[in-house]
């Protein structure tokens, strides 16, 4: 159980008679990487929402290192060390993106270790070019890696995100699967996403959603050439 970073027991989420998440069982590892993929319905976002605390769960429950969090809000979940990325940024535009992270950094270290952990993210992230432009003035993939800077900003042993790879171009897509790849040395990971080629390049294991429930989990390629997943979930794109 030690090497478990979260799991999930008859995750269940209603909306009046809609089942959006029905029963989940779902276990990660410690320093593992899961795709979380299926069609817009599917119930993977309610998934993400209710392990994230944005929404609390009708029935089920959520451990993180064995400790219950079902139903904790997102401030006490990321207490644990659990890095949270959604689709509304947490950022100040009027702000450099030196700013931001050192403040994301200081809500977790003392003056000199928030000091040394913002260099680390910015050199870590190849933020040092923009790192005194205002983040408001940042192109969509550059505000992306900032954003995944604050959040790696805490030392994240688990780190949830939502969509990373939305509007970006081939080449921010490039670099911000770098960027995962070395987060994932360090921390487990579950990403929510829909850009198949991006989820080809970064992850081994997938977990498909369809109608609140896991259709599948296996490795990427096993999943990708499957019939069922391919003809009705990805469509023939995949």
């Amino acid at each position: 159980m030690d090497d478990v970073a979260l799991e999930t027991y008859g995750l269940t989420m209603r909306f009046g008679g809609v089942i959006a998440a029905n029963r989940v069982d779902f276990r990660l590892r410690a320093l593992e990487l899961r795709c979380l993929i299926g069609p817009n319905g599917a119930g993977k976002s309610t998934f993400f929402r209710c392990i994230t605390g944005l929404q609390r769960p009708t029935e089920g429950e959520v451990y993180m290192r064995g400790i219950e969090t079902t139903g904790w809000m997102p401030h006490r979940i990321a207490s644990l060390g659990v890095g949270i990325k959604t689709q509304t940024p947490n950022v100040m535009d009027s702000l450099s993106v030196h700013e931001n992270i050192w403040l994301a950094a200081r809500r977790f270290h003392d003056l000199r270790e928030a000091d040394r952990k913002t260099q680390e993210i910015i050199e870590l992230l190849a933020l040092g070019e923009i790192a005194r432009d205002d983040l408001g003035r940042l192109a969509h993939g550059e505000r992306q890696r900032v954003e995944l800077g604050l959040v790696a900003a805490g030392d994240p042993w688990l780190i949830l995100l939502d969509e990373p790879a939305a509007g970006l171009s081939a080449g921010d897509i490039e670099r911000m699967t770098g960027t995962i790849r070395e987060l994932n040395s360090r921390a487990a990971l579950i990403i929510v996403e829909h850009d198949m080629q991006f989820i080809r390049s970064i992850a081994e294991t997938v977990t498909v959603f369809h109608q609140g429930k896991v259709l599948m989990e296996d490795h990427v390629d096993r999943v990708m050439s499957d019939p069922v997943v391919r003809n009705v979930y990805l469509g023939k794109k995949a």
